[in-house]
């Protein structure tokens, strides 16, 4: 473990990644964090899909959400985080208005990575105008898109396996998902995230949508090989809900799948919230199957909706992440 900076990369997407980095956030200065998210890449919905396919650029919507995560909480940083996060609606001037959907931090990242030729530094540049606590890195430069195998896509077919193209529709799917790749398969890794993976104390694995914002990363073979290499310890934040695309999996499945796509995977600890976990016993076995133990912690809002709360799951990250200091 460092004895200066406690190196922390978070991989994931979406409203999951961002949960677990505004929780990281605000135990930075508790623990002396350095923050690294590695993002997935393969978003074709949405405001980010018609970024993709208009402009060519990665997708920009999970990215602008980590940003967003990590802002600095004064009045400045605040109010231009969420201006990265507004979204346009109808302004109810015609039919054709090219702008409905897209969130600003989108087309401002779309602007700096066309302006700057270099997607690395659009998200260094952005990263400064919300004073981000930490890098926001894409888990791959190149282009990619995720695709799985599905049984009952069809549900006029319900047994058969059928291949669902694109992260959105995977994410929606009404069958079964039986695996999920990326294509190309061999996506070179974003270099500077390689990096951080070989210099990281804690690698951090979810929460979020498990097939398309979490194991993406352990489909790019470079970043495999680091994350195995890497003699960092590894935490696994589970979901607190099931989710349609994971619909068919138990908890105690989404640590089993992990494994079952990179094997050899090892973790040292499994966080959830009991109440999301029920009976702890087959979760705790899938957990020593990694290697890992199962702490259990209630991270949730107090609302009761699937929503992992900054306050209560940064509360719980602190003794797991310090405990050796």
């Amino acid at each position: 473990m460092s004895h200066s900076h406690l190196k922390v990369v978070a991989f994931g997407g979406g409203h999951g990644l961002g949960a677990s980095l505004r929780a990281l956030r605000r135990v930075r200065p508790e623990l002396d964090l350095d923050i690294t998210a590695v993002v997935t890449v393969g978003d074709n919905g949405g405001s980010s899909g018609r970024l993709r396919a208009e402009r060519g650029i990665l997708p920009p919507g999970d990215l602008r959400q980590a940003l967003a995560a990590l802002s600095a909480e004064d009045e400045n940083s605040t109010r231009t985080a969420k201006l990265f996060q507004h979204r346009f609606v109808p302004a109810g001037i015609g039919d054709e208005d090219p702008l409905t959907g897209h969130a600003v931090g989108n087309l401002l990242l779309c602007g700096l990575m066309e302006l700057l030729g270099d997607p690395i530094a659009a998200l260094d540049h952005a990263a400064g105008m919300v004073r981000a606590q930490g890098r926001v890195l894409p888990m791959s430069t190149h282009k990619v898109q995720l695709e799985a195998d599905v049984r009952g896509a069809d549900p006029d077919r319900p047994d058969a396996v059928s291949t669902v193209h694109g992260q959105h529709a995977v994410a929606v799917t009404r069958g079964t998902v039986q695996q999920v790749r990326l294509l190309p398969k061999d996506p070179p890794a974003c270099p500077e995230a390689l990096a951080a993976v070989a210099e990281a104390d804690w690698l951090i694995f979810g929460p979020g949508s498990w097939y398309t914002s979490v194991i993406p990363h352990l489909l790019v073979p470079e970043l495999a090989a680091a994350i195995l290499n890497s003699p960092a310890r590894k935490l696994v934040l589970l979901n607190l809900a099931a989710e349609q695309e994971t619909s068919g999996l138990s908890v105690a499945d989404h640590l089993a799948a992990l494994a079952w796509y990179l094997p050899g995977l090892s973790a040292d600890v499994v966080l959830a919230d009991p109440a999301a976990v029920g009976d702890p016993e087959p979760v705790a076995g899938a957990a020593e199957s990694l290697g890992a133990r199962l702490v259990l912690a209630p991270v949730a809002v107090p609302d009761g909706s699937p929503r992992h709360d900054p306050v209560t799951l940064g509360a719980a990250l602190v003794p797991v992440l310090g405990v050796d200091r």
